[in-house]
């Protein structure tokens, strides 16, 4: 059994940890309420923006579109996909990146050799496929591509947006995906791809009944393909900006459910080891005054 004053520091030891991991809880709970409080004040204008797509291509259904370009002529074995993967810039938040990474290698794992482009946002993710196993070598990491996944913001997901839409528009990217965690409605979260481009009109023309709507066509000033031009960037950098705050917002809601699994842990550890504290404690107390009486009696008997 350990001493009292070898038990009495572990114990400091782990009041000290409790500190920490329950101030992360408060830090990872208010940055959760920010980035929901920033997500709900421009959901609308991006939600107004898609339907304003959906009617833009309902009316116009012979209208071509670069975004929508399916590339059909590409086989399968030469189309260049790019990968968007978000993970965290730090750990300490359960099984979040590690879901996200094993996510990311089964959408390489479909792709054929060097026609792979993966743009991750995260020190996480840069550092694990920098330093991965040779079984996915086959990818190419974009070095000048280094953003942080703390403070999503407009300013950077449009850049993010304008950097695969150019490269989508010079060919240098057949297909772009985005692969991030997103929550569900019962508050559990799991990654999730979503192919951004190209674009397919059936996502935004689709009635209730799962039919193209059928309208009337009408004519936009100065033409529709300006106008598309104008508002598919802004919508792409709407759906790259939710990724990032959604996935931002399961990093933190899982770093909350980390720590406060780790401050119960600590407390619980506190709790044994005060136990123990105190055994010993008594112990030594005890021997104490065993051998004290034992002292007296020798005097006495002497």
């Amino acid at each position: 059994m350990p001493n009292i004053r070898e038990i009495r520091e572990r114990i400091e030891s782990i009041k000290q940890i409790l500190k920490i991991t329950n101030a992360m809880y408060l830090i990872s709970s208010s940055k959760l309420k920010k980035a929901r409080k920033a997500l709900d004040d421009t959901t609308p204008y991006f939600d107004k923006l898609q339907e304003t797509l959906s009617d833009i291509l309902v009316h116009t259904p012979e209208t071509r579109q670069r975004y929508f370009n399916k590339r059909a002529e590409i086989p399968e074995e030469k189309r260049k996909k790019g990968y968007i993967v978000i993970t965290a810039d730090k750990g300490l938040c359960g099984s979040y990146n590690h879901n996200v990474l094993k996510q990311t290698e089964v959408e390489l794992k479909k792709a054929f050799d060097n026609n792979c482009y993966m743009y991750i946002l995260g020190q996480v993710g840069r550092l694990y496929f920098q330093h991965r196993n040779n079984d996915i070598d086959h990818s190419s990491i974009d070095s000048e591509f280094l953003y942080t996944t703390q403070n999503p913001t407009l300013f950077r997901a449009r850049d993010i947006a304008e950097l695969i839409l150019d490269k989508f528009v010079k060919k240098e990217l057949d297909e772009v995906y985005l692969i991030y965690t997103a929550m569900d409605s019962k508050g559990e979260f799991e990654p999730k791809t979503v192919q951004i481009l190209p674009f397919k009109r059936i996502h935004f023309g689709l009635d209730k009944d799962g039919k193209m709507k059928k309208l009337p066509k009408a004519e936009f000033v100065p033409s529709s393909k300006e106008v598309m031009d104008y508002l598919i960037p802004n919508y792409v950098k709407g759906l790259i900006y939710g990724a990032m705050v959604e996935a931002f917002c399961c990093e933190q809601q899982a770093r909350m459910t980390a720590m406060d699994a780790a401050t119960s842990s600590a407390r619980d550890m506190i709790k044994d080891l005060s136990l123990v504290y105190n055994r010993a404690r008594q112990a030594a107390i005890t021997q104490e005054i065993t051998e004290v009486v034992s002292g007296a009696e020798g005097v006495s008997g002497g």
